[in-house]
């Protein structure tokens, strides 16, 4: 048995290994007891003198499908808002920009969007405003005079709430783009203006048939992007 099999062996192990972003869901309804047990398995997530700066709004039945269509109307009416923070650089470069054109083209290849069928991407853009058919979003936010130790506390909020979903057979999607409407986002749910908008995160079974599914991210492999040091360096100095 070789060391890929262990790791399936190994339920943190299996569910790191299998979460992916999901971009077609169920309808089936997610139980308010699981979101709690995810919610409270995330709370276990560090942070820097556990301060736990984050917070999260749970959207779902109709305030979910209320949301969905304002954000829909507003993208189909190409009606962009200013994001309250910059997520990508404001200047690609590689590895960067080929790793982000290789996993965009290899969706839509999936899909079949040619690179000249511009409805088409942008009808698949459009779906993360329906959560892609997510019965549940997850809004995470924090307090907008944070600093950038908070933004790394928050990530791993973030991904411990994509695992600890996982270990319960449901499936994710963080979804940055959905921070392109903040207003549209804090006027349907409240959210004070003291906070950022971070990302949203579908949350829901997966529907296994569902063409976009079909895809799957590469990953570069550990010795690109590590560097084991094992013995002492003479200063160079």
């Amino acid at each position: 048995m070789n060391s890929r099999d262990l790791h399936f062996e190994n339920e943190t192990l299996q569910a790191i290994l299998t979460r992916k972003s999901v971009r077609g869901f169920l309808p089936d309804p997610v139980s308010s007891e699981d979101i709690h047990t995810i919610l409270h398995a995330a709370a276990r997530a560090p942070s820097g003198s556990n301060i736990q700066p984050w917070k999260v709004h749970v959207v779902s039945g109709a305030a979910r499908d209320a949301l969905a269509q304002a954000l829909m109307q507003a993208h189909d009416n190409g009606q962009p808002e200013q994001r309250e923070y910059q997520y990508y650089p404001v200047k690609w470069r590689e590895p960067y920009l080929a790793r982000r054109r290789e996993t965009g083209w290899s969706l839509y290849n999936t899909l079949g969007i040619t690179r000249e069928d511009k409805a088409g991407m942008k009808r698949q853009h459009g779906r993360n405003f329906a959560f892609f058919d997510a019965p549940v979003v997850l809004f995470i936010t924090l307090d907008n005079d944070m600093e950038t130790g908070s933004w790394m506390d928050t990530g791993m909020f973030i991904q411990t709430i994509m695992i600890a979903a996982r270990s319960l057979g449901l499936h994710t999607c963080p979804q940055a783009a959905l921070s392109n409407y903040p207003e549209i986002i804090r006027r349907h749910l409240h959210i004070a203006d003291d906070q950022i908008i971070a990302c949203g995160i579908s949350l829901g079974y997966e529907d296994t048939e569902h063409p976009a599914n079909q895809f799957s991210t590469s990953r570069i492999e550990v010795d690109e992007f590590t560097v084991f040091h094992t013995d002492a360096q003479e200063n160079a100095s």
